[in-house]
């Protein structure tokens, strides 16, 4: 597999007109229903990736042929599923091994249509989904919103890593000292956050420890468990108290106070923020840069309005009026909040790229509005799921929230304590919301089309928006001479 390999690497680098059409093929055969169990996609993706990075063809160009390529694979799959039906199991090589079919069937019966998002991403049944949905008769219209949104995300994931190998061997950037040992420490860091986090969250809830105790000791004071019964969600015969978002709101409405209190009357994260600055700023890569400003655009002030309108709309559409009324409310009082603080502190960004007019830098507004909107959209979402699987759907709301916090200090338009201050009073927005909304909690959220459509509405929104504000964001956030 190796020499087949770097036989495959020599060929592109000697015919690199052929790049785009490779990575294409290769992504439809490695969602190809049969195909995909025998080629080692994974590996080839990489590998013909990093031959684009190495001769600086365009990321976006390799992404798109890669999203064709998956799109047509699992619409192959779909449709050879939907022609053999019950005659899967003779064919090779499920007729010698039946286990993969089982385990594809069995992942498709607990999942539903959400299995053709989620198999995308997981490899043993990455090729075994598609088929199965077809020869379980999925709408063919539900399948295919399903596979775009899913090559979407999934293109970005198997292509970059290897684009961007290439193009620093290609490059060989000046990296700052101890580059990779600081960004591991930061990787393992996020990653004990969100661990504990999880599992603070999982104490919280119905039949958690902390959720029991906290109930027993509020039955014995009658004003204190009125309270707790009036904000008590009103489904079914049990009545879930919102002990986490309560919790949520007040630590971290606590902490914004005690940051910004040490941001603003001490010097203690002066030294700090510049360190974290200069570090950044040594390690950016002109081909990264793309990609930073790409991640920082979806998270202007402009389309996180359109994200809100769309998130309430489609609450609206679906039925659950009082839920968007709050989205909208929410991301009201995060623009007023982020603006208000903003205007009234004045602190001044770091100087390390034109921004012009001046504004003010504390709390990083595209902080907050993403945690918000991503953080309430995971909240709606976990709450139809079972109690220990919501962590998924908030581990996964997490990444572009930190992706885009990480674009801000990437780029140098704001302080590490900027973004901190921006993530917590996102957080407590979302907690406050969430506290507000209970009471009025009373029907699951549907969620067999809208949260895909809207998913891909949203990508779109985002594609559009970053396309026609490219030429400007690139001159923006250009380094500053010196």
């Amino acid at each position: 597999m190796e020499d087949w390999l770097n036989t495959l690497n020599n060929w592109l680098a000697a015919n690199p007109g052929w790049i785009n059409a490779a990575i294409a093929g290769t992504a439809m055969l490695e969602s190809l229903a049969i195909a995909g169990l025998a080629v080692p996609g994974v590996a080839m993706l990489f590998v013909i990736a990093a031959v684009a990075g190495t001769h600086e063809l365009s990321a976006w160009a390799a992404m798109a042929w890669a999203c064709v390529g998956a799109i047509a694979g699992d619409s192959a799959s779909f449709w050879i599923g939907r022609y053999f039906k019950d005659r899967l199991p003779s064919l090779w090589p499920f007729s010698r091994y039946p286990s993969a079919l089982e385990r594809g069937v069995g992942f498709f019966q607990l999942h539903g249509g959400k299995s053709v998002v989620l198999g995308r991403f997981i490899g043993p049944i990455r090729p075994i989904i598609p088929m199965v949905a077809g020869a379980f008769g999925m709408d063919g219209r539900r399948f295919g919103l399903f596979n775009v949104v899913s090559a979407l995300g999934w293109a970005p994931l198997y292509i970059l890593p290897g684009y961007l190998v290439g193009a620093s061997l290609a490059r060989d950037p000046d990296l700052p000292p101890h580059f990779y040992p600081i960004l591991v420490l930061a990787l393992v860091a996020v990653s004990c956050l969100l661990a504990l986090f999880f599992r603070l969250h999982l104490g919280l809830l119905p039949q958690g420890r902390l959720y029991n105790a906290t109930e027993k000791y509020l039955r014995r004071h009658p004003r204190a468990f009125a309270l707790w019964s009036a904000l008590a969600r009103p489904r079914g015969k049990t009545r879930e108290f919102p002990l986490p978002s309560i919790v949520l709101a007040v630590s971290a409405l606590a902490l914004f106070a005690f940051w910004t209190l040490i941001v603003i009357k001490t010097s203690w994260l002066d030294n700090f923020n510049i360190a974290t600055m200069e570090f950044f700023q040594a390690a950016r890569f002109p081909l990264l840069d793309p990609l930073f400003i790409a991640i920082t655009l979806s998270g202007d002030a402009l389309l996180l309005g359109a994200g809100f309108a769309l998130f309430a709309g489609g609450l609206f559409w679906a039925g659950h009026r009082a839920a968007a009324v709050h989205v909208v409310l929410a991301g009201v009082a995060t623009t007023l909040l982020t603006t208000g603080l903003k205007y009234g502190l004045f602190l001044a960004r770091p100087e390390t790229v034109d921004l012009p007019p001046v504004t003010p830098a504390y709390p990083s507004g595209h902080s907050s509005g993403v945690t918000v909107l991503y953080g309430l959209a995971a909240a709606f979402i976990a709450q139809e799921f079972p109690r220990r699987q919501r962590w998924k759907i908030y581990g996964v709301a997490a990444l572009p929230i930190f992706l885009v916090a990480l674009s801000r200090l990437y780029l140098g338009v704001h302080w590490f304590s900027d973004t901190v201050g921006g993530l917590l009073l996102g957080l407590a927005v979302c907690g406050m919301v969430r506290v507000s909304f209970s009471r009025y909690d009373r029907h699951p959220l549907s969620l067999k089309r809208l949260p895909g459509v809207a998913l891909l509405i949203w990508l779109l929104l985002i594609f559009g928006y970053s396309t026609f504000r490219w030429q400007e964001a690139i001159a923006r956030y250009a380094p500053l001479a010196g």
